[in-house]
């Protein structure tokens, strides 16, 4: 479990009641990995931004003003997913400078590369957990945010092959 002792010993002077973390992800497998991290929420000002779907339209109620949602399209359409991500690059930077995050938290996909290379711009910390999905290749998101994340944890020893600079903790499950 990446939020275990090791870590938050590690981390814990850094991070107080008055941090601004933003966590970022997808919607879906990716999300389920974010929530992981409701600990660390517990202390710290947080923000969560996810895509709206009809599944997690019942988020609002649960986290109220510390929610916003983007637009969500998958790949599968590509000309109408050049729009939404243009769209979304826009909404990024609307809730990026409303919520103004020391730290950004990310277990990615797509939806997460335009406010985490914002964040980086404006002066944010970006942390980068690859998705437990991939055991042996890298994802995307990974690849670009790489180059740009402060922190970049991976889940599976055997992914330090592939990112040398990246550090590993475990499981986030």
């Amino acid at each position: 479990m990446i939020y275990n002792k090791k870590v938050t010993s590690k981390n814990q002077s850094k991070i107080n009641t008055d941090t601004k973390i933003l966590f970022i992800s997808s919607t879906g497998g990716h999300f389920s990995e974010l929530m992981q991290l409701k600990p660390l929420m517990e202390k710290c000002q947080y923000h969560i931004v996810t895509e709206k779907t009809k599944t997690n339209s019942n988020l609002k109620e649960k986290y109220k003003k510390n929610i916003n949602f983007l637009l969500y399209k998958t790949k599968k359409e590509p000309f109408k997913y050049i729009f939404v991500l243009l769209a979304n690059c826009f909404i990024s930077l609307y809730i990026y400078l409303k919520i103004r995050p020391q730290v950004i938290i990310t277990t990615g996909t797509h939806t997460a590369g335009p406010m985490c290379c914002i964040g980086k711009i404006l002066g944010s910390k970006v942390i980068y957990i690859e998705t437990f999905a991939n055991r042996t290749t890298k994802t995307v998101t990974g690849k670009l945010l790489y180059l740009v994340a402060d922190t970049f944890i991976v889940q599976w020893e055997e992914m330090l092959q592939i990112y040398p600079k990246a550090q590993y903790y475990g499981w986030i499950y």
